[in-house]
């Protein structure tokens, strides 16, 4: 007879707790976002920042133009009238200097503005330090190496090939499609072909700015996509997060058994202040208290079982009388909470036991 050996195959169920396969709770959120790990786009910036940039040349450099025409005009008409001192030549470096600023403050405040709007709309106002700090992992060169050849450097190197085709494709159309128009620059003047020359310039920018921007917010979408892939987490981080942030459960279980010993005490200290304690007779106890200046009596200890008894015998120890009322005392124990006063409906109920009590303390001092 031949024993075959069956072999066991063992699973080892950590390895299921290692895949990141839970969205990151609010609190990894937070933290992964203060070391600066948000999703964002540089593509979305820099389309933008492309597109803003080139409109804001075409809407000042006619302004622009004038002005340098007029001061060249200006230069060359009173060059000859120079003596070329060192002031004279100060003072044509400073209107050079203020005509460059004139032309380049505008189109640097609209990058500014485009560059920090572009990017508070992604991530928020969010300030931190913690990507600059100094790590000597990154002096690592097997993980540099790693990362030169990672899924997202290689998704990188596809996403500025297909730009690069993308921006040859619509610079071929848009130039195939003026190539008719060229023969007729010969008939021209300098200042007509300037102006045609920038026509076609500002087309293609404006085709090429806008593919960029319909390129960039696809890159947006997979920038989200990709950061929230990367915080995922593992079942066991959320399980080790949910212990830090709620606590132990056996911590928190004898938190409250704390809490709920203190909250008895205090009960029991109102018994003896009670009017009547109604019972059913066994099981439970209902303290209830009423002075004048109460709009109506108030329950201030209940409790089944072995506080129950308890309520009881601190009641008879304190002088308090003890009523028997079974319907009433299930009544007050479920829908009426310590502190509360007891509702309309029970007035009458309540009323009689009350009334019962005191003519039972009446007939007792009598005696």
């Amino acid at each position: 007879m031949v024993h075959r050996r069956t072999k066991k195959v063992t699973f080892d169920l950590q390895l299921f707790n290692q895949e990141k396969t839970e969205r990151a709770t609010p609190k990894q959120r937070r933290e992964t976002r203060k070391k600066g790990q948000v999703a964002r786009s540089t593509e979305l910036t820099s389309a933008f920042l492309l597109l803003v940039t080139f409109f804001t040349l075409f809407m000042v450099f006619p302004i622009i133009f004038d002005r340098f025409m007029r001061f060249t005009t200006e230069f060359w008409t009173e060059i000859p009238h120079q003596s070329f001192a060192l002031t004279d030549i100060h003072s044509v470096m400073v209107e050079i200097i203020i005509e460059g600023a004139i032309f380049v403050t505008p189109v640097m405040m609209a990058a500014i503005i485009v560059g920090v709007t572009s990017n508070l709309l992604q991530v928020g106002l969010l300030i931190t330090g913690e990507p600059l700090k100094p790590k000597l992992e990154r002096l690592d060169p097997v993980k540099g190496f790693q990362k030169i050849f990672s899924k997202r450097a290689i998704v990188e190197l596809f996403k500025s090939l297909f730009k690069m085709v993308v921006i040859g494709v619509i610079s071929y159309n848009f130039f195939a499609s003026r190539m008719v128009y060229f023969p007729f620059f010969y008939e021209m003047d300098l200042m007509q072909i300037a102006r045609e020359i920038g026509d076609a310039v500002w087309g293609l920018m404006i085709r090429i700015g806008l593919a960029l921007v319909i390129l960039s917010i696809l890159d947006y979408i997979y920038q989200v996509w990709d950061h929230e892939q990367n915080i995922k987490m593992t079942k066991q981080q959320v399980k080790d997060e949910h212990k830090q942030t709620e606590g132990d459960p056996q911590v928190r279980s004898k938190i409250k058994e704390k809490q709920r010993e203190i909250s008895r005490k205090r009960m029991m200290s109102e018994v003896p202040e009670a009017d009547v304690v109604i019972t059913n007779p066994v099981h439970l106890a209902i303290a209830l208290k009423y002075s004048g200046d109460m709009p109506a009596p108030q329950l201030v200890a209940k409790g089944q079982g072995f506080v129950a008894q308890k309520i009881k015998e601190l009641a008879e120890a304190n002088d308090v009388a003890v009523v028997e009322n079974r319907e009433l005392a299930r009544t007050l124990y479920y829908y009426v909470e310590i502190g509360e006063e007891i509702p309309e409906e029970l007035y009458q109920a309540v009323a009689e036991v009350l009334a019962f009590v005191y003519r039972l303390k009446r007939s007792k001092s009598m005696e």
